[in-house]
């Protein structure tokens, strides 16, 4: 799914509810991973790169998609990423 259509699928809110966020791919991007956590993408991206992420990401060259389900389950209220 593209940006376009996850934010579309987000109901046009700034900041995506969790059932927004359930119908979202098994990946997304870090800057929409922020928006639905609600910080910046600097912020999040610099979280990643001390290794102090709050969830699981894979990195893909030289970029990192984060996985929906943790994001999920620490907008659940589950414990944050090892």
């Amino acid at each position: 799914m593209r940006r376009r259509n996850l934010e579309a699928a987000a109901g046009g809110h700034l900041r995506p509810t969790l059932s927004d966020i359930r119908s979202w791919p098994a990946t997304v991007s870090i800057p929409l991973a922020a928006q639905a956590l609600g910080c910046s993408k600097s912020h999040l991206h610099e979280r990643i790169k001390q290794g102090d992420s709050p969830v699981k990401t894979i990195p893909f060259g030289s970029r990192h998609v984060v996985i929906t389900a943790d994001l999920i389950r620490l907008l659940s209220g589950g414990v944050e990423a090892a």
